[in-house]
């Protein structure tokens, strides 16, 4: 069996690393990979919305099986391309459509289904640059801090958290007039602030049938004790230790079953991952956004934890039949540490040359933004590498990781040392 995975981050690299533990004949592409895909992989140098080269690649390769990584193919529409395509249309993506992928891709598309079914999140308007003024209204009447949300893709940038009234105004004004985040903030979403402590939440389904992933707590902040400017992420814990059965059974009630009843009410064709980003307020759980795949650092401590084959699980979605799946989740708690490039998340530098990663014991190594330079594993982004470990706690499972992150090295590099500290 040929799988091509779309992507080159690290949840790549963790999903390929995975399917590549399968008993079962198979052989992986990635595309366009990185340096880790391509110790277990084979990378392909196309970009993940170059659809006509992916079809190429599909044929070429006899490809089997399309697993998405990012949420930008998928927004774009790259299943409904397999779909439209005759030569193609049998090979099963894993991975929304692009009107359920709207999910991610619009924020005032996902709150008006959260009101719609009746999911708990935060109250909110949208507003747009001819409604300018009744959104700097709308901001005087709600109280400190202030949420603004690009409703569109920003790669994770587009949402502002302001506790100045003034400044809040002006970066409205300056989202929807001056395009401050090009065509993703023509729409701009404000809502209530909401306070408590974040987790996120994985389910994946097959359209009618779902399961319930392992949870996670990512850290997006570049600095300790959560300060400093957002970034895809500097590392995660897998399980949240405040997520208790009752707990989880608030979200499984309020949450995960009606998004994914809505979504087949809603005649939203859904295969693939769900990522649901919570918040605890009070013992109440509240939904702050959806997103249409896995996480990433979060892909790091979750997908380890499956102990299912996950090549069984992901034709158990392709075919329909997941009810049929048992799984299997290791009780061991995870954590990921992710290594940045110095500078990051505002401008750093590539091609700087790592060394130490191949003599990690007892913890995972995942690539993130490395690519291969004359036989030289290079950093070519601004997360470069998660170091994964197994705990009986998190607190045993980072220190295993932190352990490992000190035999690393490469010009700049930066991590956060302080993982874990609000639990």
């Amino acid at each position: 069996m040929n799988i091509l995975i779309l992507g080159s981050g690290g949840r790549e690299h963790t999903i390929t690393w995975k399917l590549s533990q399968s008993t079962k004949d198979i052989e992986l592409f990635v595309a366009p990979g990185n340096a880790g895909t391509a110790q277990i992989a084979k990378n392909i140098p196309i970009g993940v919305n170059d659809f006509e080269g992916i079809k190429k690649i599909v044929l070429d390769n006899k490809i089997d099986l399309v697993v998405v990584g990012p949420e930008d193919p998928l927004v774009n529409g790259v299943h409904d391309y397999f779909l439209n395509n005759q030569e193609i249309s049998h090979i099963p993506v894993i991975g929304p459509q692009k009107a359920a992928a709207e999910l991610e891709g619009s924020k005032d598309f996902a709150k008006q289904f959260m009101m719609r079914h009746n999911i708990p999140t935060a109250e909110y308007k949208s507003f747009t640059k001819e409604s300018l003024n009744e959104g700097l209204s709308f901001l005087e009447s709600l109280n400190p801090p202030y949420v603004l949300k690009a409703d569109g893709l920003a790669a994770g940038k587009g949402v502002l958290i302001l506790n100045d009234l003034d400044e809040a105004k002006s970066e409205l004004t300056k989202m929807m007039v001056d395009h401050k985040f090009g065509a993703a903030s023509s729409t701009v979403v404000i809502e209530e602030f909401l306070s408590g402590i974040e987790l996120s939440v994985f389910v994946l389904t097959d359209g009618s049938g779902y399961k319930v992933l392992p949870t996670a707590k990512d850290y997006k902040r570049i600095g300790e004790g959560d300060t400093g400017l957002n970034t895809g992420g500097m590392g995660a814990i897998s399980p949240v230790p405040f997520a208790d059965k009752s707990f989880m059974a608030k979200i499984h009630d309020r949450i995960v079953k009606p998004t994914v009843e809505g979504l087949k009410k809603d005649n939203l064709p859904y295969k693939g991952f769900i990522f649901i980003g919570l918040i605890k307020v009070g013992e109440d759980p509240k939904v702050i956004e959806y997103n249409v795949r896995m996480g990433d650092p979060e892909t790091e401590v979750v997908i380890p934890r499956i102990k299912n084959d996950l090549v069984d699980v992901l034709n158990a979605v392709a075919e329909e039949r997941l009810d049929e799946i048992e799984l299997e989740i290791d009780n061991r708690s995870a954590t990921t540490v992710m290594l940045v490039s110095g500078g990051y998340p505002e401008a750093y530098e590539k091609g700087k040359i790592m060394s130490g990663y191949d003599s990690i014991e007892d913890s995972l190594v995942f690539h993130a933004g490395t690519k291969l330079e004359n036989g030289q594993v290079v950093t070519s982004g601004g997360r470069v590498m998660a170091v994964t470990s197994f705990g009986k706690d998190f607190k045993e499972a980072l220190n295993q990781s932190y352990k490992n992150v000190e035999k690393i090295s490469f010009e700049g590099m930066n991590y956060r040392k302080d993982l874990g500290f609000d639990l």
